[in-house]
């Protein structure tokens, strides 16, 4: 107990001495890409497919049933994961990083869960899609905005070490592609803030193999570096990730780590290994999410031969829901059902396209086999963290972070939920907010993607209603979002949009609140064995 109270008194100073520093767990993050409500078969009895590891995760640890992401795309949950904050807070629109696109979402001196960690004397470290923005200069120095043709234009000399890079928001050691690895161009690796080999050639997408004759699709030409790989990349990012607790156990076995795992799997296009071909009944992408479950299987395997499983909390969630297509042909194909059952896909407001998979396991720690219905949101994992570690967040850090700890370590009840209300962003930056089993959506439509042409007009849901500036669900009875309430509950769409309005104030907005106290690893219960 001494040691543990030293140990929470050296974090909260920022300071850190070996012997304090071993009590605290490591952490390390899985964060999947377009992976939906129904792509784990944890989460939905009807898959076409298994992934037995993940589950095998979720019956050690615990199931969010109800966790979002900030956001249906890409860079703006991810700036969600390492800030604890909704993109509304930077002030700037919510987009998607391709090419040389920047700056970061992350602004200089702004706390990242990375440096929080790092402050507590951890050795962090991020493998994979990083996509937050990056700042690349020309010749001349200026910065260069997004678009693939500017990629030519990048002064490596000028541009390196990246100002903006994993390595400038707290990360000790980094391996990451700029934007989507297989997707958007510049298809270049950043090692530690430097660029080994710049991009200086153009990638043809019929080098790559096309499985199943369509699932190459978003895979766009631009300009990439020789000896880029895209078909193994997350096996490459994998590699890497366990070469790093390798090395760390080896070289300081008495600090903690902080590991992100970010992958490219299940984003278009769909390019599942050679050894991952053919594992499922469900086409490319049911080997795709088969490849994903393997990987999570080796970290989890790897934590267990460095012999400190027990003492790793280890986290999986995905960005946002999945892909239109992909959902499309899934259910076509193979009759399954990527949303899971919810309506909308990425990119949507509706719950397709931000309802995601969560999971945590922490042996002895985390009771097994437990499923939870408390609201979650990646940003959550910020505060939580925090939490763990000792970590007093101020009040201007991660402001839409709640602390889940009590809820993962069994020391709160669902009845007792820890948030009362919840922000989401769709494509469009548009909000929608939860408040109970309630959720008011405030745009009309999807937030996202048209749903009154192709393929889609078959999932386009019920009439709006005429004259309506919004929607209004109660998921309790209607998880479907198919009856809008806007009128018939007109008091209760009042009251949320009152609440809307003041947690999304450009001065002083937030959702979580003030004063959070972190419980400290003496603050939970004991270890089960």
């Amino acid at each position: 107990m001494f040691l543990q109270r030293i140990t929470l008194a050296l974090g909260i100073a920022g300071l850190w001495a070996p012997l304090a520093a071993q009590e605290l767990p490591n952490v390390v993050v899985i964060y999947a890409d377009d992976l939906g409500y129904g792509d784990l078969s944890c989460y939905n009895e009807a898959a076409a497919y298994e992934t037995p590891r993940l589950d095998r995760m979720a019956a050690e640890g615990i199931r969010f049933v109800d966790a979002h992401s900030p956001s249906t795309v890409c860079s703006p949950s991810r700036y969600g994961l390492y800030s604890g904050q909704q993109v509304c807070r930077t002030g700037r629109r919510s987009t998607a990083f391709e090419g040389p696109g920047g700056p970061s979402y992350l602004a200089p001196g702004q706390l990242t869960i990375a440096e929080m960690l790092r402050r507590q004397g951890y050795r962090t470290a991020v493998f994979g899609k990083w996509h937050v923005g990056l700042t690349w200069l020309d010749e001349d120095g200026k910065r260069l905005g997004g678009g693939f043709k500017n990629s030519l234009l990048i002064d490596y000399e000028k541009s390196t070490p990246l100002v903006d890079g994993p390595n400038a928001r707290g990360f000790d050691e980094s391996f990451v592609t700029p934007n989507c690895p297989t997707t958007d161009p510049l298809y270049v690796y950043i090692e530690n803030g430097l660029v080994p080999v710049p991009a200086d050639r153009r990638h043809r997408r019929t080098n790559l193999p096309n499985p199943g004759g369509k699932w190459r699709w978003d895979n766009d030409e631009g300009w990439m570096a020789e000896g880029y790989r895209f078909v193994d990349v997350d096996v490459m990012f994998c590699d890497k990730a366990i070469a790093f607790m390798t090395a760390h156990r080896e070289r300081a076995p008495e600090q903690p780590f902080f590991l992100v795992l970010s992958t490219q799997i299940c984003h278009a296009p769909v390019l599942p290994g050679p050894e991952y071909l053919g594992k499922t009944k469900a086409g490319a992408r049911g080997d795709f999410v088969r490849q994903l479950d393997e990987l999570t299987g080796r970290v989890l395997d790897t934590l267990a031969s460095l012999g400190i499983d027990d003492n790793t909390l280890v986290l999986f969630n995905s960005d946002n829901g999945p892909e239109t297509l992909h959902t499309i042909w899934m259910r076509q194909d193979h009759n399954h059902d990527a949303a899971g059952g919810l309506r909308g896909m990425k990119r949507d407001g509706w719950e397709g396209g931000h309802r995601v998979p969560f999971l945590a396991r922490w042996p002895g720690r985390i009771p097994a086999g437990r499923v939870t219905t408390q609201l979650a949101n990646t940003t959550d994992i910020f505060a939580t963290v925090a939490s763990l570690v000792g970590y007093e967040l101020p009040d201007h850090v991660a402001v839409d972070s709640f602390d889940l700890l009590p809820v993962l370590v069994g020391m709160q009840d669902d009845d007792d939920p820890v948030r009362p209300h919840m922000l989401t962003q769709s494509f469009r930056g548009e909000f929608q907010l939860r408040q109970g089993s309630w959720k008011y959506l405030a745009h009309m439509g999807s937030g996202g993607n048209r749903y009154d042409r192709g393929a889609m007009k078959q999932f386009a849901g019920p009439a709006p209603l005429p004259e309506a500036k919004g929607q209004l669900y109660d998921l309790a009875s209607d998880p479907g979002e198919t009856e809008n309430l806007y009128f018939e509950q007109a008091d209760r769409r009042v009251r949320m949009q009152s609440l809307l309005t003041e947690l999304t104030r450009r001065e002083g907005g937030r959702t979580a609140p003030t004063g959070r106290k972190p419980i400290g690893l003496a603050g939970l219960p004991g270890k089960r064995r």
